[in-house]
């Protein structure tokens, strides 16, 4: 391909597709006990999160360094006519910003243009997934740049947290709003908007839950084809038994269920579940 495209571990984009397309993948770091391991690579969600259920430390996540995004770079100026490099939000984190620096160092080997997905998870490999399948068409580096931009407001997500108490400890929720949750006990709904949480809805069980996040869904595919994924934090039950929903209820030309990075998993905790969406157009 004359146009590479590459993304973060955040992803959470299945191996199988990362080969089929040669999308590639800079990892996240974790830290934890002294210890510093690449997201998905040094410790696989598995043991990630049977270790967080049992630790009395809590892990921190940390972005890649711009040398890595450098070194990415440089290696694949000159294999490559141009990179397109897809990222976590930059409201959820700075790995957007640490890759535009590294493409201004590298900006006379290859011209690099950087993407803010302003999402997370499986539904940024989505919009990595569009550039990906630009850049297997042969188009060139603006093209496969307008097929992503065109990607990003056709996806979006719904998920629900089995505690608030990790979001609260990441900055992204208030104390107040995680307190009013767990008192309550409801499940709170979110999706992302521009990069932020934002609460869509609630419910007291994960059978109401599940309900919900389908409606609302609904709403925004109505009868149209999409890619979907259910994904999940260590819970594979939950996703599997969204995923039979999903794939019941909407006309799906491709469906895959996808596990949280570990990174993904510090800030979210055990037990998350969700549905993401991709609008295909007719």
């Amino acid at each position: 391909m004359a146009i590479a495209v590459v993304t973060d571990s955040c992803a959470c984009l299945p191996a199988d597709l990362v080969d089929r397309y040669q999308i590639h993948v800079v990892p996240l770091s974790l830290m934890w006990d002294g210890q510093v391991y690449r997201d998905g690579v040094d410790i696989t969600p598995d043991e990630f999160y049977e270790r967080l259920r049992s630790s009395s430390t809590y892990p921190s996540t940390s972005q890649p360094a711009l040398g890595e995004f450098v070194d990415l770079y440089t290696h694949l100026s000159s294999r490559v006519e141009g990179i397109v490099s897809i990222h976590l939000g930059d409201a959820l984190s700075t790995t957007y910003q640490t890759a535009n620096l590294a493409a201004q160092q590298v900006k006379a080997l290859v011209p690099v243009r950087v993407v803010d997905s302003t999402l997370a998870a499986i539904a940024e490999g989505f919009i990595a997934l569009a550039a990906a399948r630009a850049a297997v068409e042969e188009k060139d580096l603006e093209e496969v740049v307008s097929a992503v931009k065109a990607a990003i407001p056709r996806v979006g997500l719904f998920v629900a947290f089995e505690t608030l108490e990790y979001i609260r400890k990441g900055g992204r929720l208030g104390e107040a709003a995680a307190s009013l949750g767990t008192k309550l006990r409801i499940q709170p709904i979110f999706t992302l908007e521009r990069g932020r949480l934002k609460p869509v809805g609630a419910a007291r069980s994960q059978r109401r839950v599940a309900e919900q996040m389908l409606r609302l869904m609904a709403q925004v595919v109505g009868e149209r084809p999409i890619a979907a994924s259910t994904f999940h934090a260590g819970a594979p039950e939950k996703a599997a038994w969204l995923g039979e929903m999903v794939q019941e209820r909407f006309h799906c030309r491709e469906f895959f269920i996808t596990e949280f990075t570990p990174v993904m998993g510090v800030h979210t905790g055990p037990g998350t579940f969700g549905v993401s969406y991709w609008i295909h157009e007719p």
